[in-house]
C-alpha cells in the first residue's frame, strides 16, 4: 500500500488479475455466503429456540466473520491503483516479472506485486518484501543484494518483462 498524495488515504496496489480477483470473492461473498448463512439461521431458527442454541451462536459467528470481509473488501478496492505489468526502460518496476539467480540455486521468476496479492506459493512477492524492495529500479544483468534472515544474499537479475 502507498498514501495518496493528500497522505490520508492508503491506496492499495493491484494487478487487473488481482483486482478482478478479489471483486469476484466479494461479489460471491454478497451474493452467494450471505444467502447461504441467512438459509441456516432461518433453519436453526425453525427447529430450536434461538436464545441457547449453540449452533445459532456459531452461525451468527460465522455471519459475523464473513460481514467483516465484505467490510475489508469493499474498503480494499475503493482504493485500488491498478498497476500495469511491465517494465520501463528495462528496469524492475511493480508488475514485472523478474528472473533472478543466486551464486548456488537455479533460476527462479517472480513477479512485483502490491502486498495485498503477494503469494509466494504463485511467485508472486510484495514490492515491500526484501527481495521485492531490493529488486526494484534494478535492470538486467544488476546484481542485488538481499538482506535475509541467514544472511545477506545476492542475486543476478536474467530478464525482466
Amino acid at each position: 500500500m502507498i498514501l495518496s498524495k493528500n497522505s490520508q488515504i492508503k491506496i492499495t496496489l493491484l494487478t487487473e488479475r488481482g483486482f478482478e480477483k478479489l471483486n469476484n470473492e466479494l461479489a460471491v461473498l454478497r451474493n452467494e455466503k450471505r444467502q447461504e448463512i441467512v438459509q441456516k439461521l432461518r433453519e436453526v431458527a425453525d427447529d430450536n429456540d434461538l436464545a441457547e442454541d449453540d449452533v445459532f451462536l456459531l452461525i451468527k459467528d460465522e455471519q459475523a466473520i464473513l460481514e467483516g470481509r465484505i467490510i475489508e473488501l469493499e474498503r480494499l478496492l475503493n482504493r485500488v491503483e491498478i498497476i500495469t505489468p511491465g517494465c520501463d526502460r528495462g528496469k524492475v518496476r511493480l508488475g514485472s516479472t523478474v528472473t533472478i539467480q543466486g551464486n548456488s540455486m537455479s533460476s527462479e521468476t517472480y513477479t512485483i506485486v502490491g502486498t495485498v496479492e503477494a503469494n509466494s506459493r504463485n511467485w508472486m512477492i510484495s514490492d515491500e518484501s526484501p527481495l521485492g524492495r531490493s529488486l526494484l529500479e534494478h535492470k538486467v544483468g544488476d546484481v542485488v543484494e538481499v538482506n535475509a534472515p541467514g544472511g545477506i544474499m545476492k542475486f543476478r537479475i536474467l530478464s525482466i518483462t
